[in-house]
């Protein structure tokens, strides 16, 4: 009986890393790597699964996150104990910890990255004011409810760290998930938001400190004396670091060039460096968080140093490490704990307090504070987001048996709710001033051709830049210091990255979407570009960076050239020409970006199918030689076209190719139509609009000895594309979208619907040329023709060619 007893205490042998085989008689899950590897990728299945699932709620993704440790632990899924004995039996719990664990300590790098020590300093009073009431009423609060959880279901525990514990949980606002909010709601650039993420990183700081001394509070020892001294190593800690630690970090900032590769000792000795001070804080007897956090917070913002850091980890630690981190508070969950009616009750009354205090408590400040009634409301249901921070403040808290099973899933189940209801709170609440211009000139095709012409110029990257200025400088026209004013947007996709966050911390908080004036990361040779060419030419431009997912970059891009006045947005194919000459596809998503931008532009839309306009470097005026054809069938959008081409013509380095495609009179009529929609019941109209602008054009133009004007009649689609296959010699093309009459009806649709029939042929892989071709859509008091129908009938074949 003695022995049974014993035998049956002893703990079982460790996990050996890895097995010999199947073949061998190994089973791979009694093994700890095979089995860590297929912890792994069950947890990035179901997070990122449920992640793709709220997505259309505008979710971020630490709720999937959340969701999925809880279902992956004994709430759910663990209810089978097959399958948690034989995918995350206890023996394999250490490892996955310290993983997680791991991952945990290069977020809170990553985090403090994140957090810029200047702007803190430069927090108004008004802030810090709304930031302290976020923060004292629901810690106040937590407090009292503490008192009644441990009369209920937390007796026993330790009373002053649990008081403190309490406080922290309920009065955390989680910045990084706050900002990935607020970009997803496009309020990052609002008065509320820049007050909510100021607020926010305020309050992050104090929730560190807090924690950092409910931890001291928190350690197995009875005397209140070694919580001193752990609370005052903790502080010593920091002040070491930042008179030793700071200036090393400075000088390998200084180190590090723009545009040039960061040395990789740099990053390595950061690296290591964090885990070092992990290491020290951990002796301490503080979580070894805090140091990775401290140290995050040290790094010099400016410069290249910052971006390499965040670019070398973030995927790692994002993507791969921390939702471990999720699973392994999952496994700690359990809902079935939450049983009868005073332990539901408790969770409602925990999270009515965390509500509670956080909402009140910043609206009432905020309306002392002079802020919109509206304003405050908002500021209240962003400052009572919760997330990641509130679960590392829960998990420490259960690992120090502060929390028991059941506070902790009530807890648990309090932090998903708060955050949860963050995004259609704000949404129901924040009511968005609309302010719609009224602006005359939306187009090019105008009456006076003389006047200003506003372009918003969108790119996706470096690669883009020659092309586009390129393009610019043959846009300039008459020779007025006025006449061309150009609005450059590097659009830039706003993740769940702190890459991300980063961006959104460097900009100028004047407008929206954001103006790039930071000396930073991969935007700085973007902005030396054009303000080079704006020196060496007469032309004003300025440059912008639009930071939004790519699911609704599309309203950055329409609200700002309605706001600018744009009379042309000029967007990038979703194709970039390779070494071969063929074209090949970036991201399909970018063409969903030039899709909504055309059905919802409030000007006329250009698509910029860059076949390397002028080669790889920007062309001075006085080297200017291009010869540029315009393919006018007719309607609107080539009417856009040729006047485009016309004020391009008024360069003087540059020759313009008018061909006007007919049809043979012998046969009007006769030509095979293809229905797309009701654009033929105005033929008439259109008709007599064409007649009109090519007299005009044509006179204006009669002594102007760089521009061509040719007439093509034609009998049917393959001759009119023989014809166009002709004209291979010029080095830019300029056609509409939706060409009118019965050749335009007759030719063939192509692969992209966005860039029509004629603009699809130029840009198929069977027609050989390396012509650029500019794409126009003339705008029609906000109503695209036929747009919707075409690419429905021809996204499947494009997306399934795509892929």
């Amino acid at each position: 009986m003695t022995s049974n007893t014993t035998s049956g205490n002893v703990c079982p042998p460790p996990m050996q890393p890895a097995s010999n085989g199947v073949f061998q008689g190994d089973h791979p899950l009694d093994y700890a790597l095979p089995l860590a590897i297929l912890q792994i990728c069950l947890v990035l299945v179901v997070t990122r699964g449920l992640a793709y699932l709220l997505n259309p709620l505008r979710q971020p993704r630490v709720i999937a996150e959340i969701v999925g440790g809880i279902l992956l632990g004994p709430s759910a899924l663990g209810r089978n104990k097959g399958y948690l004995h034989a995918v995350f039996p206890p023996k394999s719990l250490p490892v996955l910890d310290t993983l997680a664990n791991l991952g945990l300590i290069f977020f809170l790098f990553l985090a403090g990255i994140e957090l810029d020590p200047k702007s803190l300093r430069k927090t108004g009073g008004r802030v810090l004011a709304i930031a302290i009431a976020g923060i004292s009423l629901p810690f106040a609060l937590g407090i009292g409810s503490s008192f009644v959880l441990q009369r209920t279901i937390a007796k026993g525990v330790n009373t002053s760290a649990f008081l403190v514990y309490m406080g922290v949980a309920l009065s955390i606002t989680a910045f990084p998930v706050l900002a990935r909010i607020l970009a997803e709601l496009k309020l990052l650039t609002t008065s509320v938001g820049r007050m909510a993420m100021s607020a926010a990183a305020v309050n992050d700081v104090a929730a560190w400190i807090l924690l950092a001394l409910a931890v001291a509070l928190s350690g197995n020892s009875q005397s209140p004396f070694v919580s001193l001294w752990v609370f005052l190593s903790g502080c010593g800690f920091v002040v070491c670091s930042i008179l030793i630690v700071l200036p090393i970090f400075k000088w390998m900032a200084q180190q590090c060039h723009e545009g040039e590769p960061v040395d990789e000792l740099y990053i390595c000795a950061t690296l290591a460096a964090v885990l070092a001070a992990g290491f020290v804080t951990d002796a301490i007897g503080i979580h070894a968080m805090f140091g990775a956090f401290v140290f995050g917070i040290l790094v010099p913002k400016d410069g290249a140093f910052a971006g390499a850091l965040v670019e070398k980890i973030e995927d790692l630690v994002s993507g791969l490490l921390l939702p471990l981190y999720f699973v392994s508070s999952g496994l700690k969950t359990d809902i079935a704990t939450i049983q009868g009616l005073q332990s539901w009750g408790l969770l409602v009354f925990v999270t009515f307090t965390a509500c509670f205090g956080k909402i009140v408590g910043t609206i009432v400040v905020s309306l002392i504070c002079k802020v919109p009634f509206n304003e405050s409301l908002v500021l209240g249901f962003l400052m009572n987001s919760k997330g990641l921070v509130e679960l590392i403040v829960l998990n420490i808290g259960k690992d120090r048996k502060v929390l028991n099973d059941q506070t902790f899933a009530i807890m648990v189940l309090m932090a998903l709710i708060t955050t949860f209801m963050t995004t259609p709170f704000v949404l129901a609440a924040y009511k968005r001033k609309e302010r719609k211009s009224n602006y005359k000139y939306r187009t090019i095709e105008r009456k006076n051709a003389d006047g200003q012409l506003r372009i918003l110029a969108c790119f996706h990257g470096s690669r883009n830049i020659p092309s586009l200025i390129n393009l610019i400088e043959a846009s300039r026209g008459i020779k007025k210091h006025d006449a061309l004013c150009v609005y450059a947007m590097h659009l830039k996709e706003f993740c769940e990255r702190s890459s991300s966050i980063l961006m959104a911390q460097k900009v100028r908080q004047n407008g929206l979407p954001f103006w790039d004036k930071g000396r930073h990361g991969d935007s700085l040779h973007v902005i030396v570009a054009f303000e080079a060419y704006q020196k060496l030419s007469q032309v004003f431009v300025r440059p912008m960076i639009a930071i939004s997912s790519m699911a609704n970059i599309h309203e950055d891009i329409c609200t700002t050239a309605d706001r600018k006045r744009a009379a042309v947005i000029i967007l990038p194919f979703h194709k970039q020409q390779r070494v071969d000459g063929s074209l090949d596809i970036i991201r399909n998503d970018f063409r969903l970006v030039n899709k909504r931008v055309l059905e919802h532009a409030p000007c006329s839309v250009g698509i910029f199918v860059d076949r390397g306009l002028g080669g790889s470097c920007h062309v001075s005026a006085s080297n200017v030689s291009y010869c540029i054809a315009v393919l006018f069938f007719g309607g609107g959008d080539d009417r856009e076209a040729l006047a485009y081409g016309a004020r391009m013509a008024e360069h003087p380095g540059i020759q313009l190719v008018v061909i006007h495609f007919l049809v043979e009179p012998n046969i009007a009529g006769k030509i095979t139509k293809v229905d797309v929609g009701d654009s033929s019941s105005n033929n008439s109209i259109s008709d007599s609009e064409d007649g009109e602008f090519l007299a005009e054009f044509k006179l204006k133009t009669a002594n102007d000895d760089s521009i061509i004007y040719e007439e093509r009649i034609v009998k049917d689609a393959e001759e009119t594309v023989a014809t166009i296959r002709e004209i291979n010699f010029c080095n830019l093309f300029l056609v509409g979208r939706r060409p009118a009459g019965e050749l335009g009806f007759a030719l063939e649709r192509s692969e992209c619907p966005e860039l029509g029939p004629v603009g699809g042929l130029l840009a198929s892989q069977d027609f050989r040329t390396t012509a650029s071709v500019l794409v126009m859509q003339q705008y029609h008091n906000g109503v695209p023709i036929n747009f919707v129908p075409e690419m429905e009938e021809h996204s499947r074949d494009g997306d399934t060619e795509s892929s």
